[in-house]
């Protein structure tokens, strides 16, 4: 009993604080309109930028995977998890990223968490390698550094000089930068093109974690590096398909050669079972709808959607991050504000939830707001207004 009195003060210490995380029970797909915990409410929460995750077509296109290849894959990949399905979902996202990537080759993980795990554990394995991973990067990237064994220091956000100044006085055998290309907490850019400047200037690959990109930023919805126009061999690109592409899963584009690598010695990728090929069989659906006419009108739409957001938005006092991605942080300060905002909201039938420590820094407590294809302008209007409201009654 002292073992679970233990963890009992821990809990109420994070009571105490304001920091207690709580889950939600959501019925029916994902989309604004849920019934969570048994009331109906609008949800501004999730990552399904294009509003894919309830689509006909790759609900359709599910179905017809499970009829395929059956509800499980069996076996990891290099046992004989492999299926017809995974490996047209990788030789398609190649062709996406052939591009942005010299020799392309793709290769598919279960999750970005898992994915990032792979990338740095593997680039990382000697210890004589040097990781630079940026301030806010995402806790895979953060989790994957520390699995590595190659060494790790923190650059400032968005730094490039100090970024330049640290990889010119390194004498690491390989140096591996990595960083966010849309940040989770805060929705902004990384500089995606200078920090590929410095690492080709300085011998150093450049690990790009587009997990809120990708589907999203680009003409095509090809994700940062079509956004920003780069082209290079120092690339590393990892792409998750459970937000804008509507589904799960994640996939790491690069040289085939480090592809091959990641192959031979990835952990988090040679020893788990491979994804259901049902999955990998709708997502050829949902790329297929990203990648065309209608992936286009959704992206247009949503840009339509955060400027809508932006330019309705009063706030004097909370502070309306500078994003121009669909996700769109509120931030309050303390813990007890945002949690307080997010009640009140949550009571008008807003769900938008608060974002606390550790996830984003002390006082900085945030309404973390991220929109969808598929919300109407009538929602957004109906937020703002809320907003907008709160921020004025709030004490």
């Amino acid at each position: 009993m002292d073992l679970i009195a233990t963890i009992d003060r821990q809990l109420d210490t994070l009571a105490a604080r304001s920091l207690t995380r709580r889950r939600r029970i959501t019925d029916g797909a994902c989309a604004p309109r849920q019934l969570v915990d048994g009331r109906d409410l609008l949800a501004f929460c999730s990552n399904d930028y294009l509003g894919l995750a309830a689509h006909p077509q790759v609900i359709e296109a599910l179905r017809e995977g499970a009829q395929l290849y059956g509800a499980g894959s069996g076996a990891s990949h290099l046992v004989s998890g492999h299926s017809r399905a995974h490996h047209l979902l990788e030789e398609t996202l190649a062709e996406w990223m052939a591009p942005h990537l010299e020799d392309a080759r793709a290769l598919t993980l279960c999750t970005g968490y898992m994915a990032n795990l792979a990338i740095l554990s593997a680039l990382g394995v000697d210890a004589d390698a040097m990781i630079f991973s940026e301030a806010l990067n995402h806790a895979s990237l953060i989790d994957g550094a520390r699995l590595a064994k190659a060494g790790v220091t923190v650059y400032p956000h968005g730094d490039v000089e100090t970024l330049t100044q640290l990889l010119a006085a390194s004498s690491a055998s390989t140096k591996i930068v990595v960083t966010d290309s849309v940040f989770s907490m805060d929705g902004d850019l990384a500089p995606l093109p200078a920090l590929l400047a410095a690492c080709e200037r300085h011998g150093a690959w450049l690990v790009v974690d587009d997990a809120h990109g990708f589907g999203v930023l680009g003409q095509n919805g090809r994700g940062a590096l079509e956004h920003f126009g780069l082209r290079s061999t120092n690339l590393i690109y990892m792409g998750t398909l459970g937000k804008a592409a509507g589904v799960g899963g994640a996939f790491v584009a690069a040289h085939a050669s480090v592809i091959e690598l990641l192959i031979q010695r990835a952990r988090p990728y040679i020893y788990t079972t491979a994804c259901p090929p049902a999955l990998a069989h709708a997502l050829l659906a949902s790329l297929a709808i990203m990648g065309g006419d209608e992936g286009a009108e959704r992206r247009a739409h949503l840009a339509r959607l955060v400027e809508q957001l932006r330019g309705s938005l009063r706030l004097e006092r909370w502070e309306l991050a500078a994003s121009t991605t669909p996700i769109q942080p509120v931030i309050i300060g303390s813990n007890d504000a945002a949690l307080h905002a997010a009640s009140r909201l949550h009571e008008q039938g807003l769900w938008v939830p608060a974002i606390r420590p550790p996830t984003v820094a002390p006082g900085t407590a945030r309404l973390r707001v991220t929109l969808s294809a598929a919300h109407a302008t009538d929602d957004v209007a109906r937020l703002a207004q809320a907003l907008n409201e709160l921020e004025k009654a709030a004490p």
